[in-house]
């Protein structure tokens, strides 16, 4: 935006020092007022143009965040699925071991009961 205003500034001042030498005031007036016209719809356009930009690049910003939190919710699920998963086999072993704890009691009983 910078770069646009320089110039602009530029040719409103050299018109309206044109103007000054210009035996016509009125003309000069309104060379250097449409000059000054002119640049200020550049520098609107220019402002229009980098609010859009902001803009679009907040909106992919948004899109990426969103995408980021559906991946981490996906992992999460994954996570809690394997812990789960994880935690029914540890209580399955848990239970087997108990199972042989058992019968070897059992077992040992019947020796016993046996002598």
């Amino acid at each position: 935006m910078k770069k646009i205003l320089f110039p602009l500034a530029a040719s409103a001042l050299t018109l309206a020092l044109a103007a000054c030498n210009n035996p016509s005031g009125e003309q000069a007036k309104r060379d250097a007022a449409s000059a000054a016209d002119n640049a200020a719809a550049s520098t609107r356009q220019a402002a229009d143009e980098a609010a859009a930009e902001s803009r679009a690049a907040l909106d992919r910003a948004a899109d990426a965040t969103a995408e980021a939190a559906d991946e981490a919710e996906v992992a999460a699920r994954r996570a809690t699925a394997n812990a789960s998963e994880a935690t029914a086999n540890a209580a399955d072993n848990v239970a087997d071991k108990a199972r042989d704890v058992a019968d070897d009691a059992r077992q040992n009983a019947d020796e016993v009961e046996r002598r």
